[in-house]
């Protein structure tokens, strides 16, 4: 019997036998197939456990720590992203995607069908999981699982010495960072790897839309959206949890991107006492961002003029820190400070790849 044929055999049977999952295959391994090698059961029992309570064959590169992105094309064929360059390694069988991700939304409460097509969730193991199905996926379902990675990212390893000297700068100083860059160029992990130079006794508040920002300290208060679902439990999205983080008494407040409504109330906090607040978004650089962030704030409050919402930004953000990603290397790119408006030059100080750096003025 081939291995897959084994794993298929296990699994049909399994379904109707009660118990542990993993107990279960185990017996029926024995069963079906007590001639196979030790190398030979172990396979069977991963891919079968695998594929009754997990990610069937997308399980073995999740678990890769090279591995920093799993991703379905048309869905069958399956791509890794590994030190920022993709390839394709296996395909699924036809309709296989849609049970996995049927067993796997189940756990979150979530649901993926022709009323809501689009899925954006956290997995138990803080893997995050975006799935398009027919019609709006084009061709077969689309699944990108950004996994989550334990490693943790030392500061250092963003730059050189003089340029990581400006972020520890603005950490001291308790200026307010924004944090900017394209999409996986490291804009998480660079406010997780800055956040962890903080003393341990600083309480940090952090609201995100799908937690990701991984940073050990005993007072952490994470706060996480949450859609609404078809059981009849409302959302709770970002801007609600800003609100809620600032009567939790943050020494910090950590928004993990801005991307809605909940800008205003971050900005609007940021610039009302809430010292040493950092959040993200994306952009193609940090002149970018700054407009971005207008942009955003003034969907969110449409009756505001520009040169108030510009007033806003400049005096709520101390500094832009720009990250990108160069042949699979995560880097800070560029840091500038508003300084009253940021139409030109004046009033920025940028630092480029280590070639020049400025000390960063505190705000006059």
């Amino acid at each position: 019997m081939s291995a897959d044929a084994l794993v298929d055999r296990v699994c049909t049977e399994a379904i109707s036998t009660e118990g542990d999952t993993r107990t279960v295959v185990t017996a029926l391994v024995d069963r079906l197939a007590p001639l196979a090698t030790s190398t030979e059961r172990a396979a069977a029992i991963d891919g079968a456990v695998a594929r009754l309570d997990g990610l069937d064959r997308l399980e073995r590169y999740l678990a890769d720590d090279s591995i920093d992105e799993v991703l379905v094309t048309g869905g069958t064929e399956v791509w890794i992203e590994r030190d920022g360059v993709l390839a394709p390694v296996d395909r699924l069988r036809p309709g296989a995607i849609g049970v996995i991700l049927q067993r796997v939304l189940a756990r979150t409460g979530r649901r993926l069908d022709r009323t809501e097509p689009v899925v954006d969730t956290r997995l138990a193991d803080g893997s995050r999981l975006c799935a398009v199905i027919e019609p709006v996926a084009v061709g077969g379902t689309a699944v990108s699982i950004r996994r989550h990675r334990v490693r943790r990212v030392s500061l250092d390893a963003f730059g050189p010495p003089d340029v990581v000297g400006v972020v520890r700068s603005l950490l001291d100083r308790r200026a307010n960072v924004l944090v900017s860059g394209a999409t996986s160029s490291g804009k998480t992990t660079l406010v997780a790897a800055a956040l962890r130079e903080l003393p341990c006794e600083e309480r940090i508040v952090v609201v995100e839309d799908t937690a990701e920002i991984d940073i050990p300290t005993h007072h952490l208060v994470r706060l996480e959206a949450r859609p609404s679902t078809a059981d009849g439990l409302r959302a709770i999205d970002a801007a609600q949890l800003v609100r809620a983080a600032l009567r939790l008494r943050p020494d910090r407040l950590v928004v993990g991107e801005f991307r809605g409504d909940e800008v205003l109330a971050a900005v609007q906090a940021f610039n009302t006492g809430h010292d040493g607040s950092w959040s993200t978004c994306h952009a193609n650089g940090a002149i970018d961002a700054l407009a971005r962030l207008e942009t955003l704030v003034l969907v969110a409050a449409p009756s505001w003029p520009i040169t108030a919402i510009r007033s806003e930004v400049t005096r709520s953000i101390d500094a832009v820190v720009h990250v990108a990603r160069r042949d699979g290397r995560r880097s800070i790119e560029t840091i500038i400070e508003p300084a009253g408006g940021h139409d030109g030059p004046d009033g920025h100080v940028v630092v480029r790849d280590g070639e020049r750096v400025a000390d960063l003025r505190r705000r006059r």
